[in-house]
């Protein structure tokens, strides 16, 4: 046997393991001509990184583990949450890196898929949490982080949905304003230390920081940067760029006032000249939106809010011109009016990419309570929301193009409770604050699945409120895909490409 045939006997058997392994866990379809239709298959595993909670000696943080029931999945796996410590060279964990300086229990231990977990955890020494979960643990695994703040900075509600490791994050709507104390929280769930640069943009461009490049987080390692120590000037409104040079993290901005309350801010969705910012409430007292374009071009857009009745366009903020470089926001006011209500953002002229969220107040005077809303992704597939209450939650979906049909699931409770499910039909240019189904019997809180059925695109977001005092507590989060599936095209063997 020559050599020639021996290499390509040992193509195609290469060709073969490939192609074998294609069929149960490629990369997504590329769209190539005469492809078969790609199937949805599970998740195989799933990290999620929660930031530490709180400064506050008088912080009370709940946590909720939730696996959406998620068919084929085998029987096998877990899930586990751990303190975000730096791992010493004997692996015990003892040294801390960021907040804290010791090795903590986690707050809780997820539950079987279809049944939600709590937890708790009190003070300021909390840390960072680092979670992995597979097999049938991985599929739309989903943690919330919810704390309860007396009194004092950031007092009220503040929440958060666990997120991913990434590379690049937008959050535009942080501050350095007096008064203001908005930290970036960067945790690495990884076995080397990463790197990141943290760009900051004011409404006169970038801000020039000797301090907030090639900084670094430490393996399974968390760090608090504290905005404005990057900077002495006082930005009422600032974009944050977070970029990772090596490695990679989980990132959030936890915007805090020091009478107005205040909330986690989370990632905006990438840049694009179209956006959508889900379920401000009804009873929102003010709304600023921040935007922010990082390309070369100016953005025009086209400001318009989709309610309850239909889409109407804010009166004397019909549009709204962002320079390129540059901070740019609008007041909006008390712009839903008493109804529910989500903003579009659409080019004006020409599309281009833009990135933007929204500051939403309740109340008035010393009663403020501030929360966040990014631009956010559409649901997709399935979107999970975890720790949810009988009374305080408020589900908001929104179709901004055409009529679509939702089916919204209710979990079991975590302590007790039958799931129920609701369909609704949200029509276009509308935003409906829909009657969430409730597990019967309820005990304990428990998820909410939203599953689009037909129709156009559909964005999500839940509210979570609590009045102490005649403050009124709330946190928002928009309901992007759960990431429980993945597209997998079909493959097979064509030793045909041999013989080219």
């Amino acid at each position: 046997m020559n050599r020639t045939t021996l290499s390509l006997l040992a193509c195609a058997t290469a060709l073969a393991a490939v192609t074998a392994y294609a069929t149960f866990d490629p990369p997504p379809a590329s769209g190539a001509s005469g492809a078969k239709a790609a199937a949805e298959l599970p998740v195989q595993r799933t990290g999620l990184l929660c930031p530490a909670p709180s400064f506050s000696d008088i912080a009370d943080t709940s946590y909720t583990s939730f696996t959406p029931v998620t068919k084929g999945t085998d029987g096998s796996g877990s899930a586990t949450l751990q303190g975000a410590t730096e791992e010493t060279p004997d692996g015990s964990g003892a040294k801390k890196g960021g907040k804290g300086a010791q090795a903590v229990e986690p707050p809780l231990k997820p539950k079987v898929p279809g049944t939600p977990a709590t937890g708790d955890t009190s003070g300021a020494d909390a840390p960072a949490f680092i979670g992995t979960a597979d097999g049938k643990y991985a599929p739309g695994w989903t943690v919330q982080e919810t704390t309860e703040i007396a009194a004092g900075t950031g007092s009220g509600l503040q929440g958060v949905t666990c997120t991913p490791a990434d590379t690049d994050f937008w959050f535009p709507g942080a501050s350095t304003a007096a008064g203001r104390t908005d930290y970036v929280h960067l945790t690495n769930p990884d076995d080397s230390a990463a790197v990141v640069d943290i760009k900051l943009y004011g409404k006169d461009g970038a801000i020039k920081s000797e301090v907030a490049d090639g900084i670094t987080v430490k393996p399974h390692a968390s760090e608090p940067v504290l905005l404005s120590t990057l900077t002495d000037e006082k930005e009422a409104d600032l974009t944050v760029h977070v970029t990772v040079r090596s490695g990679r993290v989980g990132a959030a901005v936890q915007a805090q006032d020091d009478t107005g309350g205040g909330d986690w801010l989370a990632a905006a969705a990438d840049p694009a000249g179209s956006l959508v910012l889900p379920g401000i409430p009804k009873d929102a007292t003010d709304v600023r939106l921040v935007a922010f374009t990082p390309g070369d071009d100016d953005a025009d857009l086209k400001i318009r809010l989709a309610s309850s009745g239909g889409t109407i366009t804010p009166a004397g903020n019909e549009t709204l011109h962002v320079k390129s470089g540059m901070t740019t926001s609008a007041d909006l006011g008390a712009v839903t009016r008493g109804e529910a209500g989500s903003l579009i953002l659409t080019p004006a002229d020409g599309s281009v990419p833009v990135v933007a969220a929204l500051r939403v107040v309740r109340g008035t005077g010393a009663k403020r309570e501030t929360a966040y809303i990014p631009a956010t992704a559409p649901v997709g597939r399935r979107a999970t929301s975890a720790d949810n209450s009988g009374k305080g939650t408020t589900l908001s979906l929104t179709a901004p193009t055409a009529d679509a049909t939702v089916k919204v699931t209710a979990s079991a409770g975590s302590e007790g409770g039958s799931p129920a499910t609701k369909t609704f039909t949200i029509k276009a240019g509308t935003t409906q604050n829909v009657a969430a189904p409730v597990p019967s019997g309820l005990s304990g809180t428990y998820a909410l699945t939203v599953e689009p059925v037909s129709g156009g695109p559909v964005y999500g977001a839940r509210t979570l409120s609590a009045t102490e005092e005649g403050v009124p507590g709330f946190t928002v989060q928009t309901l992007p895909s759960d990431r429980g599936l993945v597209a997998v095209p079909q493959a097979e063997q064509d030793l045909a490409i041999l013989q080219k």
